[in-house]
């Protein structure tokens, strides 16, 4: 654990070192290598039915990495609504590639939120025994799939985690999370529409 913080600290003077997007996306991969390198560390209970060993999609290929992917398109969908409703192109990011059919400023944006908010829900599922090894089926293909009980679990704990209040150091309001991201996307507009000279992100303390 003690490494994978040690070499996280390090990424921000790399981030300031960087000349160009893919030398940003080189840190970005190396510390969220890191990151997940120590994410088991953080699974308290049925380990060996939970047991994370690194980050895989498209498709999951054990129940953690199946929940994180459920959660990461719900934020997903809530961050293009966010970014729709200020008059800014989802699609058109900054760090994520431009692909057909894939919605880069989106996932820009929900980048804020995964750790803090996506992150710590799964966990809390998992160490809570709200959610059970026996609600996820792996197919012939290696997949692994939530039931539908698992599926609704899931979407009830974040609808209620969006319901959060904290207080947004920037606007000096408190606010639910689910403003929080209406607030982040229409301070990301301001930015770049030159209203303000940068764009304030959202730092969990």
């Amino acid at each position: 654990m003690m490494i994978a913080l040690e070499k996280m600290k390090t990424s921000k003077d790399r981030i300031q070192e960087a000349r160009n997007s893919e030398e940003l996306l080189g840190v970005e991969g190396d510390t969220s290598h890191s990151y997940f390198s120590v994410f088991d560390d953080m699974i308290l209970k049925n380990k060996n039915e939970f047991k994370f060993d690194s980050r895989n999609r498209r498709p999951p290929l054990d129940p953690v990495n199946a929940m994180l992917s459920y959660v990461y398109t719900l934020l997903y969908h809530d961050m293009i609504s966010a970014l729709e409703c200020v008059g800014l192109d989802p699609a058109v990011g900054f760090m994520h590639r431009d692909r057909p059919g894939r919605l880069s400023l989106a996932l820009d944006l929900a980048e804020e939120f995964r750790s803090f908010f996506a992150d710590r829900l799964v966990l809390s599922l998992i160490n809570r025994n709200e959610v059970t090894p026996e609600q996820f089926e792996k197919t012939a293909s290696g997949a692994v799939n939530m039931d539908e009980a698992a599926r609704k679990t899931v979407i009830t704990a974040y609808q209620k985690k969006k319901e959060t209040v904290l207080q947004h150091p920037y606007v000096e309001k408190r606010m639910h999370l689910a403003i929080l991201f209406h607030t982040q996307a229409r301070l990301l507009a301001r930015h770049i529409r030159g209203d303000i000279d940068g764009y304030p992100v959202y730092l969990w303390k």
